[in-house]
């Protein structure tokens, strides 16, 4: 077969996604942090955009059933004039990428993995039996890799073993816990893992007690061993943490080795003990949450919903200093740079403007769609998934999750990430409306907080109570939800239930 080049036309329909577009998708994506960050750049690179100047009013309040616009969006928009044929974002200009984001989550995760430890009681630096005081072990700037640094420049290591110590310190958490491969950190520093595991043996034995430990048995056993208390029957007791939690006392007796009071004895001791021994230090701090949508009730019942001005960066095209520049212009290049950053600027501006056109769209219908929730709370929540909000916007459901990610809604009860809204439907065992799950694991919380000693539910009878209450839901999933809860099992929930009593 003969093999030649030959021209042909061919005629098609493909995708393309400009870059002015793909920035307007990212600006929809991003969050108010990540959004003031990105404008702050463009305002350095660009230097036709400029940061508007005085406070502007704040939007209106307007009810949810509305449909204008708050009045607060005008003033994100620059008076301006796009340079050359560029069109403003259209409406449904987020929904270019549609075809090819099909597999949008249309629900929210639900919860984490379980643990074996609850240390939810214990506070930075203080045992499991105290209560936290947040001021009582914080220091003023130090933090923990640099208290860890200053007793590594005291310690008299070789220049190499320094090395390994400051790589170590580097790869320990805020908790005071080590996350390295130990074998990798020999690796890559080129020096044998005998000389790691000696260089960690001392660094074990800085300040606080316990500090730079792989896991919670090493950190709690370097804190027994200060004390002199690391005997056989404790290394054995910090082997089978898994029957502490449970408080397994028969179990514990025999992998110990020891009676009943002696376990009792021994269980008291490591809750005296510090988990996060570094949780007592400067960290860095975690930023306030800035919500992006305020939701307030009105005297007649109904719910006002409007964009945060605080959350949106105001920026315009300088049309007075970009004719001052164009007018000297007087090589083709440099008048070319003034158009494209022209042209840049008017699309930034627009874009920043029906972002936050498409985010009070999409928050005015979650809140349409969940107005129980703010009457009756976490009870009120209805099931919804992304489609169903957006068919009734006529949007793409990779539009509203984009819309959602990342974006916080202040509102009566409390500060809430939009996605928080969006929850699985659980059947109704009454052929009524269905129920969100996050009201069912609400109901599971109430009732397990409800028991006593001698009515303790286990997942069967959490099953049968919420049937009577007109919910249809299977053991594993009740099981799950539980789980997704941090709440123990029904035999351990007794144990604990019991022994409080006692």
């Amino acid at each position: 077969m003969a093999l030649g080049q030959r021209l042909e036309i061919r005629q098609g329909q493909s995708l393309v996604m400009t870059p002015q577009l793909q920035q307007a998708i990212r600006l929809l994506q991003f969050s108010s942090v990540e959004l003031a960050e990105y404008v702050e750049a463009e305002l350095e690179r660009n230097p036709l955009l400029s940061r508007e100047e005085g406070s502007a009013d704040a939007p209106t309040p307007e009810p949810v059933t509305e449909a204008a616009e708050p009045r607060s969006l005008s003033d994100l928009v620059a008076s301006a004039t796009p340079a050359g044929d560029m069109d403003a974002p259209r409406e449904d200009m987020w929904e270019a990428d549609g075809a090819a984001d099909q597999g949008s989550s249309s629900q929210a995760p639900e919860g984490g993995p379980t643990t074996s430890l609850d240390w939810s009681r214990t506070g930075g630096g203080q045992g499991f039996e105290q209560e936290l005081d947040p001021d009582a072990n914080l220091t003023a700037d130090l933090t923990l890799r640099a208290h860890l640094t200053a007793q590594a420049d005291r310690a008299a290591f070789s220049p190499e073993a320094r090395l390994i110590a400051q790589r170590l310190i580097d790869d320990t958490d805020e908790g005071g816990y080590l996350r390295a491969d130990l074998d990798a950190v020999a690796q890559e520093l080129g020096v044998g893992l005998a000389d790691v595991y000696a260089v960690l043996e001392r660094c074990q034995g800085f300040e606080p007690t316990g500090v730079m430990a792989r896991d919670v048995a090493e950190c709690l056993a370097l804190q027994l061993a200060e004390r002199n208390r690391l005997d056989p029957a404790m290394r054995a007791m910090l082997a089978h943490l898994d029957l502490v939690a449970r408080r397994d006392l028969r179990g514990l007796r025999a992998v110990c080795g020891v009676d009943q009071d002696d376990v009792l004895d021994m269980i008291a001791e490591i809750r005296s003990l510090t988990p996060r021994p570094g949780a007592g230090f400067a960290g860095e701090a975690a930023g306030a949450v800035v919500p992006d949508i305020f939701v307030r009730e009105l005297p007649d019942g109904a719910f006002s919903v409007e964009l945060n001005p605080d959350a949106l960066p105001r920026v315009l095209l300088d049309k007075t200093y970009y004719a001052t520049v164009v007018a000297g212009a007087r090589k083709e290049e440099d008048r070319q740079f003034l158009t494209e950053c022209s042209a840049n600027a008017s699309w930034l501006v627009k874009s920043l403007d029906q972002r936050a056109r498409t985010i009070l769209k999409v928050a005015r219908e979650i809140v349409r769609q969940q107005d129980m929730f703010f009457v009756q709370g976490v009870s009120g929540l209805r099931p919804l998934n992304l489609k169903t909000v957006a068919q009734a916007i006529d949007m793409h459901e990779s539009t509203v999750s984009r819309a959602t990610s990342s974006k916080f809604m202040a509102t009566p009860r409390g500060v809430f990430e939009l996605k928080y809204f969006f929850t699985a439907s659980i059947q109704s065992a009454d052929g009524g409306e269905n129920h969100s799950a996050e009201a069912v694991r609400h109901r599971i919380k109430l009732l397990i907080e409800s028991e006593t000693p001698d009515d303790v539910l286990s997942d069967d009878d959490l099953v049968d109570r919420l049937k009577d209450i007109g919910i249809d839901i299977a053991r594993r999933t009740v099981a799950k939800y539980r789980e997704a809860l941090r709440i123990p099992s029904s035999s351990v929930r007794k144990r604990m239930l019991v022994a409080r009593a006692g």
